[in-house]
């Protein structure tokens, strides 16, 4: 028999008779850039959390991969002294493991078994297009049951046909039910269901034909000031997946799985024990709505420095960089030339206080320039807080933050008219964002997104007793 306990969005505390494994541990709020929150929040005991032999990452995405957890854990005694530590091969996240003092990590290959005690994992590929950072699910069986915990990755029917080369039975699935669309509001992309995103999570549970099925690895909200994107981003909810996978493959036993709960899988079957967990529940405090409206009210970027005087600094040096340097560096790009080509009109707006922006326009139709204030054509436009752009500047802020904040908003409407000809550049593709180019998404800036976490928790004395995420 294995039993599984739920503790928090995608981390699960695994158990077989001789084995105890824990994945994507996620245990303090708010996370990831202080953004998000789980949903609902859970009560943890951490003096209770049973001593674990394998710690499993899936991938460093900062909801499954948090810095603040995992340095709590090596200073703990939940891990064992012995303890199996398995992540994908993502170089800056063993870079960062071993910041935090892990030092023997097990890199882990598609397909391939792993035996740790009574336990055999096999690693699932995620199905990711070029340049995404490798992810798994995997495999678990003790020679009884099955599970298999798809977490976050993207499975093709090639990749279900394999897994069943490794087992005769999937006893229990842990499967994807959201279609997230972080990152469609600030980029100005449809705020829609996604049907045949959504269509593939059921047709994959149909194929796979597990026993049972729990939905799983999304339970999370935007907290506080950040609470409207909740309007935008989750246009599922478990509820709703369990209805229409009832519809679509009947034959399969589902049920919902709350953080607290505890599950038993064996040969007899699955059994659902909610709320039975001796170290962490629901807050039964918590009691917060998450639906998608994506009609609902938007607030404007505003500055997040409070102080005026700190402000007023941070709008100079800004002001310096529009004006003084941010064509001669955009011109050094590789982009330039598609800026020209298509003789971009760009406007960027930087939000200080509210209600109050400060705007400039460069055309790139003839020799770029900076020049204060509007003109009557804007086909790519980009909207940023004063503090984040400050933030870019000095080498302090992050994408993950802005972005995912929507301190940082863009659209394009893009094309160019010549001599009887209408040329267009498709509107549900991503165009090179000047900001964006300036300011990369790179290494270094990864780097510094989770050493700044790393110089912030490691080595701090752990938590006692009950804590409220």
């Amino acid at each position: 028999m294995i039993k599984t306990t739920y503790i928090g969005h995608a981390c699960l505390l695994i158990q077989s008779q001789n084995c105890t494994m824990l994945t994507d541990p996620v245990w303090f709020d708010p996370h990831w850039e202080e953004i998000n929150v789980l949903c609902p929040s859970i009560v943890l005991d951490f003096e209770k959390v049973p001593q674990v032999d394998v710690l499993n990452i899936s991938h460093i995405h900062m909801d499954h991969f948090d810095v603040r957890t995992l340095a709590y854990l090596r200073n703990s005694k939940i891990l064992s002294p012995d303890v199996k530590v398995f992540a994908p091969d993502d170089d800056i996240m063993l870079e960062i493991m071993r910041e935090l003092d892990y030092a023997e990590i097990e890199v882990v290959e598609d397909f391939r078994p792993y035996k740790v005690k009574d336990i055999t994992l096999t690693y699932t590929p995620s199905i990711l297009p070029k340049g995404e950072p490798p992810e798994h699910g995997f495999l678990i069986e003790d020679g009884e049951v099955t599970i298999w915990n798809q977490v976050d990755s993207v499975v093709t029917p090639q990749v279900i046909e394999y897994i069943y080369k490794f087992c005769e039975q999937i006893d229990l699935a842990h499967v994807r039910f959201e279609t997230l669309l972080e990152g469609n509001f600030v980029f100005h992309q449809p705020l829609k269901l996604p049907f045949v995103e959504y269509q593939s999570f059921l047709k994959m549970v149909k194929m796979l034909k597990p026993k049972f099925i729990l939905p799983g690895s999304a339970a999370f909200r935007y907290s506080d000031e950040f609470g409207f994107l909740n309007n935008f981003s989750f246009p599922t909810s478990p509820q709703q997946f369990l209805i229409d996978l009832a519809e679509f493959c009947p034959e399969v036993k589902r049920s919902a799985f709350a953080h607290g709960d505890v599950v038993e899988i064996s040969k007899h079957g699955v059994k659902i024990l909610p709320q039975d967990s001796d170290f962490v529940r629901t807050d039964a405090n918590d009691k917060s709505i998450v639906e998608f409206k994506p009609v609902a009210a938007v607030p404007s970027i505003k500055t997040l420095t409070k102080e005026k005087a700190a402000h007023e600094k941070q709008r100079q040096e800004v002001i310096t960089f529009v004006e003084e340097e941010m064509v001669d560096q955009l011109l050094q790009t590789e982009m330039a030339e598609v800026w020209l080509h298509w003789k971009i009109s760009y406007q960027l707006e930087v939000f200080g206080a509210e209600g109050c922006s400060y705007i400039w326009t460069i055309d790139f139709s003839e020799e770029p320039k900076v020049q204060r204030g509007r003109t009557a054509k804007v086909n790519m436009y980009e909207g940023i807080a004063c503090s984040e752009l400050y933030g870019l500047i000095q080498k302090k802020a992050n994408w993950d933050f802005i972005g995912g904040s929507a301190q940082y908003r863009t659209f394009h409407n893009i094309y160019k008219v010549e001599n009887g000809g209408f040329q267009y550049y498709p509107q549900e593709k991503r165009f090179p964002q000047p900001l964006r180019v300036i300011f990369p998404n790179d290494r270094e800036m990864k780097i510094e997104q989770f050493m700044k976490d790393v110089r912030r928790w490691k080595n701090k004395a752990p938590p006692v007793g009950i804590s409220v995420s």
